[in-house]
């Protein structure tokens, strides 16, 4: 399950939050609420308990101090829809108060359209509309830039540990990372893309390799131990001994 995020009429209207960059994504937000949607819904062996007055849609509950939230599900993709705090003494408030609201939207919903609904509710208007899933779409380069990353460091370390090529897999390529070091000098480290990739997602890649000027990358016609395939891409440079150190003695 992806981490639960917010509708963007959510996060305005309940959340009384402003909207920010696309560099911080909506999954990531620090919001009492939020964090607890998002710890609850990574848990696979959590229990989800329904919103049993909605009825058009299943809705979960999320609780976390005074906060309550209700939570739509788009396969793995648990969107947070609506919001808002309990008042004292009224431990439903806030589920009560959605619940008239959505018999409210399904009185307005059948004298607007000639075909009825027939269930009880409606909050269909709640629901991620066109600018949420763009939202996504535009935070969908932040999130490979930080895999990326990561995966990045993961493949160097585990070369410069054993000396052999490590890969990883993405969607349009697969990425090698080759890492030798001699004692007491510089460490040779080399790149390998295989398949297709947009030239500033090789910077990336090449920026992220730790202990490496990313301006002093040049390109290979081979690697160590063999010349390039047709569908290879490759460059090298050297790593300074006091970064291959520091890696070597990462937990």
């Amino acid at each position: 399950m992806r981490p639960a995020r917010p509708t963007l009429r959510a996060l305005r209207e309940d959340l009384k939050a402003t909207l920010p960059s696309a560099r911080e994504p909506l999954d990531e937000l620090d919001h009492p609420i939020l964090a607890k949607a998002r710890e609850h819904f990574t848990d696979d062996e959590a229990g989800h308990e329904r919103i049993r007055s909605i009825d058009d849609e299943v809705l979960f509950k999320v609780k976390v101090q005074r906060w309550r939230a209700a939570i739509w599900t788009d396969e793995d993709l648990p969107w947070l829809i609506a919001a808002g705090q309990r008042e004292d003494g009224s431990p439903d408030d806030f589920y009560s108060a959605l619940e008239t609201t959505a018999r409210a939207a399904r009185a307005r919903y059948n004298a607007d359209n000639r075909q009825p609904l027939s269930t009880r509710t409606y909050v269909g208007h709640l629901l991620p509309d066109q600018n949420d899933h763009d939202r996504y779409q535009l935070e969908a380069g932040v999130r490979l830039v930080r895999r990326l990353a990561a995966v990045v460091r993961e493949l160097t370390r585990g070369s410069l540990q054993d000396g052999h090529e490590h890969a990883a897999d993405f969607p349009t390529f697969r990425l090698g990372l080759l890492v030798r070091a001699d004692d007491g000098h510089e460490t040779y480290a080399a790149v390998r893309i295989t398949g297709s990739v947009p030239d500033d997602l090789i910077a990336v890649i090449l920026r992220h390799v730790p202990g490496c000027d990313p301006t002093v990358w040049y390109p290979e016609y081979a690697l160590p131990s063999r010349p390039l395939l047709p569908a290879e891409q490759a460059w090298s440079t050297l790593m300074g001994p006091k970064a291959a150190a520091e890696l070597l003695n990462e937990e």
